[in-house]
Formats: C-alpha cells, structure tokens, sequence
C-alpha cells in the first residue's frame, strides 16, 4: 500500500520537474530573436543614415571643386584649388552647404563612387527578411510591467474608451487628439533639429579660423566628424540616462545657435578647439533629444494609438531641417558678400 501510494507522488514530483524544464527552449529562443533584432535594427539605422551623412560630410570638398571641362560625368579628382569669394573674410563657397541644394546633391553624385548610395540601400530589404522576427503575442508579464510606473496618459482615456474595436482605423477626431497631445514632445525636437542644422550647414562653413593647421576643407571635416560622434553618444545612452523634460534639450540647442551665430558676425572665440567642444556638445543635445522624444512616446501612448504617435512624430525632424536650410541659403549668401 504504502509503495503503491508513493508510486503517483514520485510521478507527480517527475511531471513537475519536467513542466519546469519546459519553458527553458522557449526563454533561450527568445534571447536569440532579441539579439537577431538588435543587429537588424542597428544595421538599418546604419544604412539608413550612410549616404545622407556621407553628403553632408562631404559636402564643403564636393563644391569646393569645379568640373573638369568638357566632362560632365565626373569631377576631376585633383584640381587646382579655385578662391571662390577673395573679398569675404569667410573663404564661401559659391553655394551653401545647406541641405536644400539640388546644385550640392547633383555634385555629390558625381563626386562619391558609384556603389556608394546604393550598396547600404540594398543590405535596408536583407536585414529585413533574414533578421528580423515577426513579433508574436505579447506576455502580460514581464518587462512590460516594469515600465507601468514611468508610463503618464498622453490622452485622456475617453478617447480610447470610445473606440470599440482596438484592431479599426483611427477617426480623425482620435488623430486630431493624438496630435494635439504630441504637440509638446513634437515642437522640441522641431527646434533642436532647425538649430541643429543651421548650425551644421549654415554655420559650419563660416567657423573658419586661419590661426591653425587645419585647412578650410579639414575644418569642416572635423566640425561634421564631432557632431556626428556626439550624436552616436547620445542616441547609445538612453539605457543610462532618461529625459523627459526634451524642451531644456531644445533651449540648450537654441542657445548654441545663438551663440556660434555671434561668433561668426564678431568672431570673438580665440580657438577652434572651443568650437569642437561647442559642436560635440551640439551633437550630444540632438541625439539625446530625438532617442528621448520617441522613447517617451512610446511609453506614453496606448497601444492602439502607438503606431500613428510614432510616424507622426517623424515630422519633427523634417520640418525642423528643411526650415533651417531655407533660412541658412539666405543668410550665406549675406554673410558672403561682407568685406
């Protein structure tokens, strides 16, 4: 009796040790999809932004070059440096390096090799298909739950309440909702990416100091390179550092236009190297403002309203660029003709 009654126990304890080790495949399955993820993301952020980068870098060597005569399909890969404004204290070149310049994109494709644009384009399908995983039911628990204390209603829940189906389109009264409440996430970064840029292809062109070894050309280079490591920084750092309140981001960027625009009227600073330390903490000021803004929003927005939050959001950084370089066109072509 007593070893027929133990017999279904010790079955019972072997069942449950098996129900224990059942879910471990299932938990090493998902560390792997995480990490397919992370490199797939990673590698579409870095093909994304390649060729843009590439232009914007190469933008003061691209028109500080002429075409070679009689040959429209190339630039000529040495040529006898041309001075483009003799009367102007800032060295100008005749077009802005501002992002708006059909003229500077034209040059830029006939200057960079070319595979260039087109080799990463064609890694933002591969990466696609062969690394990302499509996400399947979310658990209610876990990691999820541990962001519910930092998640604030972006929206009053009466518009959520008033959708019956989560699965159906938005109306555009819940969109107009939706927007009204990014307002206050979408005009910071609508700032710090118009000072941003002004800075960067407005301004960058005319922060020329003769009193170093750096050519005009290598300044430039160096002014992009710095920008771009603070950006890469900033944008690494959310797991470190969270910001909610992106507006101090965005009068901090204010300031630094501000700032590097006087420079540039009186020329006041004594060395480029505070220009470098300016710059880099420019990029750090617009990397950590556009990881928080989207960070933010997605914790704060319902999962119903999460998608439209985000892709509208993706105005921010557009509009923000294409104002300032019809602005920094303008202003280049008055600073220019000053003796």
């Amino acid at each position: 009796m007593g070893g027929c009654a133990g017999s279904p126990r010790r079955l019972s304890d072997s069942e449950g040790e098996e129900t224990d080790l059942a879910p471990r495949p299932r938990l090493q399955d998902s560390q792997g999809a995480h990490w397919k993820n992370a490199v797939g993301f990673w590698l579409l952020g870095l093909c994304n932004n390649f060729s843009y980068v590439v232009m914007l870098s190469a933008a003061h060597d691209i028109l500080s070059h002429q075409r070679t005569p009689g040959n429209q399909s190339h630039v000529d890969p040495d040529p006898t440096p041309t001075s483009h404004n003799s009367s102007s204290r800032f060295d100008c070149n005749p077009v802005s390096t501002a992002p708006p310049g059909a003229h500077q994109w034209d040059l830029c494709r006939r200057k960079l090799p070319p595979g260039c644009f087109f080799s990463f384009g064609d890694d933002q399908p591969v990466c696609y298909f062969l690394l990302l995983t499509s996400p399947g039911p979310q658990d209610p628990g876990g990691e999820a739950d541990s962001d519910t204390s930092a998640r604030q209603p972006l929206i009053n829940n009466e518009a959520s309440e008033s959708k019956p189906g989560s699965g159906s389109p938005l109306s555009l009264q819940e969109r107009w909702t939706v927007f009204k409440g990014l307002l206050h996430y979408i005009v910071p970064l609508v700032l710090v990416y118009f000072a941003e840029y002004f800075i960067n292809q407005g301004l960058f062109e005319l922060l020329f100091f003769r009193n170093t070894f750096l050519t005009h050309a290598e300044q430039y280079r160096w002014y992009q390179m710095l920008y771009q490591a603070g950006v890469f920084a900033s944008r690494s750092s959310l797991r470190c550092c969270r910001i909610r309140h992106t507006w101090v981001l965005a009068l901090l960027q204010c300031l630094n236009l501000a700032f590097l625009l006087v420079d540039v009227w009186l020329s006041y600073l004594p060395s480029i190297y505070l220009v470098f330390l300016i710059i880099m903490f420019e990029g750090l000021l617009g990397g950590a403002a556009y990881v928080n803004t989207f960070h933010n929003i997605a914790l704060e927005t319902s999962d119903e309203h999460r998608e439209f939050a985000m892709a509208t959001a993706c105005i921010s950084d557009t509009l923000g660029i294409s104002l300032s370089g019809l602005l920094a066109l303008p202003l280049h072509d008055f600073l220019c003709q000053l003796s």
